[in-house]
């Protein structure tokens, strides 16, 4: 039976290491509440142009309360995911790092979150410009 490989024990690890990461993992939670917390606010956006269409402030529009809807959940479920993944990437980080590897995580999620709320960003213009809110 093979031996297992030794662990260097955590002491053997710079702690500065070990707490940028602890910090990275806080700034990755901080990014999802946000996250979550504007999509709440987006999806509560469509109830707040049905209460400008009843006082008639605005022309109703049924699309447009179910558009936020969508971007508002949309939203949240991307600071779900970014709450869930950014664990998973420090748990693994951290593995390592108490392993003696030095391997530093990859830009994948970073990119993935901003190419992914650019998208959303400009799905959003494209809806407040059809509801003529930005005239």
């Amino acid at each position: 039976m093979e031996e297992p490989i030794p662990r260097k024990p955590p002491s053997d690890v710079d702690p500065r290491v070990l707490l940028a990461a602890e910090r990275t993992l806080l700034s990755w939670t901080r990014t999802g509440l946000a996250l979550m917390g504007f999509g709440f606010v987006v999806a509560r956006f469509g109830w707040f142009l049905r209460e400008m269409a009843a006082m008639g402030e605005v022309t109703p529009d049924p699309d447009g309360s179910r558009a936020s809807l969508w971007m508002g959940t949309t939203l949240i479920a991307l600071g779900i995911g970014v709450l869930i993944g950014s664990t998973f990437r420090y748990r693994r980080y951290h593995r390592a790092l108490t392993r003696g590897d030095l391997t530093l995580p990859g830009s994948g999620m970073g990119t993935t979150l901003a190419l992914i709320l650019a998208l959303l960003g400009l799905i959003m213009l494209a809806s407040f410009l059809n509801m003529g809110l930005l005239r």
